[in-house]
């Protein structure tokens, strides 16, 4: 089971391989796939392009909630 399934799921639900997302992140293909099951740390900088990208909290990416709306303070 993936340490990251909300990741997993985003990425199928856009219909995206892990070798498109990868290009979309500028990392390999293998990179990603180790961020995906947790078998490496995602970076910071990656976590904020997911987010951007599906439009989601770094916490539902996170599996820290499940809620996939971001909220912003003002």
């Amino acid at each position: 089971m993936p340490k990251y399934p909300h990741i997993r799921n985003l990425r199928e639900d856009a219909d995206l391989s892990q070798s498109d997302l990868a290009k979309i992140l500028n990392c390999s293909q293998v990179a990603y796939s180790y961020y995906e099951i947790g078998r490496r740390d995602i970076p910071t900088e990656i976590l904020i392009a997911l987010a951007d990208y599906y439009h989601c909290s770094v916490d539902y990416l996170l599996g820290r909630t499940n809620c996939k709306k971001t909220n912003h303070f003002l």
